[in-house]
């Protein structure tokens, strides 16, 4: 299938001669090589995952490992996107001068469904089909399967942000009307990025997650004792009973994780997720690539008992935060979940420094375990002026019930000494 391009001319100054912009689609990552991609993806963070100084409300991700070519490139080479996943890859790319030198880029999907993003806009789709639209193909800009924020609009630290971002948004508006899409979502952006795409027309979007700040915990029980007193108790006898039927956890990271241990933690994932979910996004392949191009950034939470393991939880680091991504498990035992997802997490966070756990997506139940509500971001733009009055009406009245859901739960933090 073949893409167009698109030439822009931009004044930086009026006394130099125009710089010519080119604006590129890569149908696959191999387009672009690893370093070039990763220097504008994470251009702050080259160093490992380690130790980090200072208050966890206050230290923002130096590295996403999400945004990294080694797992959206694993995400493509395992088959989990392309083919007939409903996840096509067609990553916009911006080059400058003769050389064709990439400057930003943004990791976009052409999708014929909503699955997988965790941003709902199936009502949306359904309401402009009954109205006679068509609203797939659409253009999705974010990592698949993977609700976390992080930079989605890739700039070189050496070219100028508001030129690369006008860029990529003008290449996304030329290939969504290449393709006719309905419309282009860009997910859990930067609330930076999210601020600029609404100064450029597109529509903004508010929900929530539920995230774990270390204020300088000593340790798992410095973090209790932070709690009311039913708070700490209730979580204190949770994880009794989660081990409480001879359940040891092993914790794996790096080359420690063997494929032995990827088939273990594969058979939970898919019976799990094929309970939950019909059809789990990822496939068996991911999970070695994984292993194999990004070791440093895999953290594996093991559950064994009577010499098998019976449950297992992945997270991913970054500079500054543990992101808990899937969890499967072949027995059922009272708050396991909650011990290898929550509770391990924090035990890790707070031995290695880390600033925060992400635990994915949903989920209120985490608020009474010491997770706090935070806000996440999206931008939307829709070609289809009778759809975008629709959208942007409806979205003014969610921001309003998001905001105020977001107060009443912030009342309600189990915490003894709020903090701000």
């Amino acid at each position: 299938m073949g893409y167009p391009s698109r030439t822009i001319r931009h004044d930086r100054r009026v006394s130099r001669p125009p710089l010519e912009i080119q604006v590129r689609v890569a149908e696959s990552l191999k387009a672009v090589a690893a370093a070039q991609w990763d220097a504008m993806a994470n251009p702050l963070g080259a160093r490992a995952p380690g130790p980090t100084a200072g208050n966890g409300a206050e230290r923002p991700e130096t590295n996403n490992p999400f945004a990294s070519h080694a797992f959206l490139s694993a995400l493509e080479d395992s088959g989990c996107v392309g083919g007939r996943s409903g996840w096509q890859p067609v990553h916009i790319l911006v080059e400058v001068g003769g050389a064709g030198e990439i400057v930003a880029a943004a990791p976009c999907y052409a999708k014929s469904h909503s699955q997988g993003e965790y941003v709902f806009d199936h009502g949306w789709a359904d309401a402009y089909e009954r109205a006679g639209g068509r609203y797939y193909p659409k253009l999705q800009v974010s990592v698949p399967f993977t609700p976390v924020t992080g930079p989605r609009l890739l700039v070189s630290p050496q070219a100028d942000r508001d030129t690369a971002r006008a860029a990529l948004v003008a290449g996304l508006r030329a290939l969504r009307e290449k393709i006719g899409a309905s419309s282009i979502h860009l997910t859990f952006l930067p609330k930076a990025d999210w601020e600029a795409l609404g100064e450029d027309g597109l529509l903004q979007r508010i929900d929530q997650q539920f995230h774990w700040l270390n204020e300088g915990y000593a340790g798992f029980d410095d973090f209790l004792a932070a709690l009311s007193s039913r708070k700490r108790k209730m979580i204190r006898r949770e994880r009794r009973d989660a081990l409480g039927a001879g359940i040891t956890v092993e914790i794996l990271t790096g080359r420690e994780i063997t494929e032995a241990h990827w088939d273990a933690f594969f058979a939970f994932y898919m019976d799990t997720g094929s309970r939950k979910w019909g059809r789990p996004y990822l496939n068996r392949r991911f999970f070695s690539l994984v292993g194999e191009r990004m070791p440093e950034r895999l953290v594996l939470f093991l559950a064994k008992r009577a010499g098998r393991y019976i449950a297992g939880a992945i997270n991913f680091v970054g500079d500054t935060t543990l992101y808990g991504r899937n969890w499967g498990c072949i027995e059922d035992h009272p708050f396991l979940h909650f011990e290898l997802c929550f509770y391990q997490a924090i035990d890790y966070a707070i031995a290695h420094g880390l600033a925060r756990v992400e635990a994915g997506a949903q989920g209120e139940h985490k608020l009474a375990r010491g997770y706090r509500p935070v806000a996440t971001y999206s931008a939307h733009d829709i070609a289809d002026p009778a759809l975008r009055r629709a959208v942007a009406e409806y979205l003014t009245r969610e921001r309003t019930y998001v905001a105020e859901a977001a107060a009443e739960l912030s009342e309600a933090l189990p915490f003894r000494h709020r903090c701000s």
